[in-house]
């Protein structure tokens, strides 16, 4: 897989890719990732990538030539160009799985007041947001597209079933994970955990998954999944299994 990133910053990146799975994708060659400096398609001295809003308004906004220029030189048939901007779709675990399944993305960082809105209607295929709130530019959100990417790659992970129940698979937050010591200062892994009875445990961990949505993210539940915690709220309590374990 290719991943082109166009920033005004590429310093930015040394350090995210430079380590951990990422890192460990490129050096294994299942994925190429290239940082290009907008500025190397700017045509005047003082290599010039923004210019006043027409119409007034503060700030300065990215100007198209520099983008599209980039675009066209880095693009193949088979790259989707996506504009990481406050104004796109949010960045879910479904759309992490369409990008990974691409051949190609060029990922293009906005910075200052804001991108010319040609770039959005007639450069980029996606418009994406990775949360309700205002940062500085798209080097970030970059970082993390990049790196949801990676962990669903085939061969980027130990584990090929590492993501399988990890958090948003599934459109439910992850259940709650204990490893040793069974008892901490005072505090106990939940019994049922190490009970050994796997039939209990899967029903208790998915009881738990969906608790932990609705308590956390009930924005994420669906009425079927009420439904179902209700059933298994009154499962666990029949065969015994308190609700914390």
């Amino acid at each position: 897989m290719q991943i082109d990133i166009i920033t005004l910053f590429p310093e930015m990146f040394d350090g995210p890719f430079g380590a951990s799975i990422v890192r460990r994708a490129i050096d294994a060659g299942l994925i190429k990732i290239d940082i290009h400096n907008l500025r190397d398609w700017t045509h005047d001295g003082r290599r010039t990538v923004d210019d006043a809003p027409f119409g007034g308004g503060p700030g300065m906004i990215l100007k198209p030539q520099p983008l599209f220029e980039a675009v066209d030189a880095l693009r193949s048939d088979a790259a989707v160009t996506v504009l990481l901007t406050p104004n796109g779709e949010l960045l879910k675990q479904p759309l992490v799985r369409e990008l990974a399944a691409a051949e190609h993305l060029i990922l293009i960082c906005g910075h200052y007041e804001g991108v010319d809105e040609r770039v959005a209607d007639h450069l980029a295929n996606k418009c994406i947001s990775i949360g309700d709130y205002v940062l500085s530019g798209g080097e970030l959100p970059a970082m993390v597209i990049a790196d949801a990417i990676v962990r669903l790659l085939p061969g980027a992970l130990g584990c090929a079933d590492s993501t399988r129940e990890e958090a948003h698979e599934g459109g439910l937050l992850e259940y709650p994970q204990y490893t040793r010591p069974a008892v901490y200062r005072g505090n106990p892994v939940p019994e049922i955990v190490r009970s050994g009875n796997h039939q209990q445990l899967e029903r208790w961990k998915r009881r738990q998954a969906l608790r932990r949505t609705a308590d956390r993210r009930p924005d994420l539940m669906t009425a079927e999944a009420e439904l179902e915690l209700a059933w298994l709220e009154l499962e666990l309590a029949r065969m015994g299994v308190e609700a914390s374990g």
